[in-house]
């Protein structure tokens, strides 16, 4: 397999524009190293998330914003997925919540039916793919994962999405119950951060 290419600029387009998932990149350590712009600095548009998967997804906006903007641009697409509803809402994680960004309708609807299949298999999993991309056309993907189980109910006040209903394994507590910090510590996009940071991003000495 080819190297990865690397990032040899210091300029990168976040291409989100869900300010939850901008903070938590903003805060990675490789990346907060770098001059970092998104979507709506630039007054980029969304492109349509009409992909089969979240890696399809996430490379879809890096693309778009690279291209547009004519710099490298990193994209993320991520979701919940459960499996005794058959990976749903996997890549429309965003859309169960609808246009208002209604996370709390979302975590209803994902408890409604889980309780509707009469399963008592809880097991789900978290799912970020990440695709940073380059103005000529070339894209580089990861993904990363954290397994876990859909509490009864949500619990906790922070995080965001469907942060309250997802207990990872082994913690005793939700997403939303932890600090930034803990949450950044094990999460699924924090794993696929590594990756790009090991794989993609300048080594420390060329920042």
């Amino acid at each position: 397999m080819p190297p990865r290419r690397r990032l040899r600029c210091e300029r990168l387009i976040l291409a989100s524009a869900n300010a939850g998932k901008l903070a938590e990149l903003e805060a990675f350590p490789p990346l907060a190293a770098l001059q970092l712009t998104n979507l709506a600095d630039m007054r980029l548009p969304s492109p349509p998330e009409d992909g089969a998967d979240f890696t399809a997804n996430a490379a879809i906006k890096a693309l778009a914003a690279a291209r547009l903007g004519g710099l490298p641009a990193l994209g993320d697409d991520s979701g919940l997925e459960v499996e005794a509803l058959g990976g749903r809402p996997g890549i429309f994680s965003a859309r169960w919540a609808g246009a208002e960004q209604n996370f709390t309708a979302a975590m209803e609807r994902v408890l409604r039916e889980l309780r509707a299949t009469g399963d008592d298999n809880r097991k789900a999993r978290f799912v970020c793919a990440l695709a940073l991309a380059w103005p000529d056309g070339h894209c580089e993907t990861l993904c990363a994962c954290v397994a876990g189980e859909i509490l009864p109910q949500p619990r906790g006040e922070g995080g965001f999405g469907y942060d309250a209903i997802f207990r990872p394994d082994g913690s005793s507590g939700s997403f939303a119950e932890m600090s930034p910090q803990q949450k950044q510590a094990i999460s699924h996009r924090s794993r696929a951060l590594e990756l790009l940071a090991r794989d993609c991003l300048p080594a420390p000495a060329h920042i």
